[in-house]
C-alpha cells in the first residue's frame, strides 16, 4: 500500500479500538470520541468509525464543518460541537442533526431565533466555566439561564459540561476544585428540577485521574490515539500509540571535511562523512530545531543541518548499509527503538498534540486493520 509513496502516516484503528475499550472499562460510562482537528491528525471518519466499532457512542468536534464532514462519512452517533458555532450555521446544524455549544446567553438567544424560525428544536449542551477561564457561564449565570429556558422552546437543552484545566496534573488542586464548583451547582439543578439529561466534564486525564468526574459521559481525546495526556499523566499498561510516520532514504552520497549541508551550512561535516536525505520537512510539520533524530535499520540517527521544507539530510556513518529506499521512520517503532511523539514534543518544546496534530495534509494516510 506504500509502495508509491516517499512519505507516509501508518494509522493502526486496531490500536484506536483497543484504545477505546480501556477507556471504556475504566470509565464505565459512555464514551465521546474526540476527533476534531482531523481526529487529531489521524483522519477523522476512519477514527470515529473504529471508536464507534469499539463502543464510542459520541463524536465531539470543535467546529460544525467537522461535524457535517462525520455526516458526510457516514457517521450517524450524535456529534457535539464543543466549539463556537456561528448562528448563520444554525440552519446546517439542524440539518445535520448536530448538536451545539451554548456558553453566553446573547449566543444562545441567537441560536434559538435561528431554530424558531426554521420551525425546529436545536439541540444544545451549556459549557460551565469552572475554572478553565476560556469559554463558559460562570456557575452564577448557568443556573438562571436554565432556570428560565422554557420547556419545548427552540433549544432543547440536552446536556451540560465544563472542562478542566489542568486535569494532566493530577498532583494539582484544581481539578478537584472545578469538580466541587460544578457539583454545586448540579445540586441546584437538580432540586428545582432542571438537570440536563446529560452531564460530562472528563477529558482522556481526567477520565483516568478523576473517577469523580466520569458523570454520564466521558470526553477522550489523545488518550483514543494511544498517547499519553503529559509527563505527568502517563496512560495504564495497555493503550497502544496508533500513528507512525514513516519515509524512505532518498539519497546517499559522500562529503569532503568542512562541506556545507542544507540551508545556511548550519552543519558542516569534520570529516569525511556519509549524508543522506529523506523527503520531510517543515511542509510536513517536521520542526526546524537542533537535535532531532530519525530511525534507519533500528538504529537512531541524528538529523543534521537546517530542515528544508521537503527534506532533512541525515548523518549515515553509523549505519553503512543503508540504502536508497530503506525504511526511515519519524515517529514510531522500527526494531526495538521507539521513537514517540511525546519524546518530539520534548525536544520541540511543546506538547505530543500539537506534533500530532500539525501533521500536514499532504502526508498519506494508510489504515491497517480497518
Amino acid at each position: 500500500m506504500t509502495e508509491g509513496f516517499s512519505t507516509w502516516l501508518e494509522i493502526d484503528l486496531a490500536n484506536i479500538r483497543t484504545n477505546v475499550r480501556l477507556l471504556l472499562a475504566a470509565s464505565g460510562t459512555e464514551l465521546m470520541a474526540v476527533v476534531k482537528a482531523d481526529g487529531y491528525g489521524h483522519g477523522a471518519p476512519a477514527v470515529a468509525r473504529a471508536a464507534i466499532e469499539a463502543g464510542a457512542t459520541w463524536c465531539g468536534v470543535a467546529r460544525l464543518d467537522e461535524a457535517l464532514q462525520l455526516r458526510r462519512a457516514g457517521i450517524g452517533v450524535p456529534i457535539l460541537v464543543l466549539g463556537y458555532t456561528p448562528p448563520e450555521r444554525i440552519e446546517d446544524a439542524l440539518a445535520g442533526r448536530v448538536a451545539v455549544t451554548v456558553y453566553d446567553r446573547g449566543v444562545a438567544e441567537a441560536y434559538a431565533h435561528r431554530a424558531a424560525e426554521a420551525g425546529k428544536r436545536l439541540r444544545v449542551h451549556v459549557k460551565v466555566d469552572t475554572g478553565m477561564g476560556r469559554l463558559g457561564m460562570r456557575t452564577g449565570e448557568a443556573l438562571p439561564f436554565l432556570q428560565s429556558n422554557p420547556p419545548g422552546g427552540a433549544l432543547e437543552i440536552e446536556g451540560i459540561f465544563t472542562h478542566f484545566a489542568r486535569a494532566d496534573e493530577p498532583g494539582q488542586a484544581t481539578t478537584g476544585s472545578q469538580i466541587a464548583s460544578f457539583d454545586r451547582l448540579l445540586a441546584d439543578l437538580e432540586s428545582i428540577g432542571k438537570r440536563p439529561v446529560i452531564v460530562h466534564a472528563a477529558n482522556s486525564s481526567g477520565t483516568l485521574n478523576f473517577p469523580q468526574a466520569r458523570y454520564d459521559l466521558v470526553r477522550c481525546g489523545i488518550a483514543v490515539y494511544g498517547i499519553a495526556p503529559s509527563p505527568a499523566a502517563p496512560l495504564p499498561p495497555g493503550y497502544r500509540a496508533a500513528l507512525a510516520w514513516k519515509a524512505r532514504l532518498i539519497s546517499k552520497k559522500t562529503l569532503p571535511p568542512g562541506h556545507g549541508v542544507s540551508y545556511g551550512h548550519a552543519y558542516v561535516t569534520q570529516a569525511e562523512e556519509c549524508i543522506g536525505a529523506i523527503p520531510v520537512g517543515y511542509a510536513d510539520g517536521f520542526r526546524r530545531v537542533p537535535g532531532n533524530f530519525v530511525l534507519i535499520a533500528g538504529r537512531r540517527v541524528p538529523v543534521v543541518g537546517t530542515v528544508a521544507m521537503d527534506q532533512v539530510m541525515v548523518q549515515l556513518d553509523s549505519i553503512p548499509q543503508a540504502e536508497i529506499g530503506a525504511e526511515v521512520v519519524v515517529i514510531g517503532r522500527q526494531g526495538d527503538q521507539t521513537i514517540r511523539a511525546g519524546e518530539i514534543a520534548g525536544r520541540w518544546g511543546t506538547i505530543s498534540y500539537e506534533v500530532v496534530c500539525g501533521l500536514a495534509a499532504r502526508l498519506p494516510r494508510v489504515y491497517l486493520n480497518e
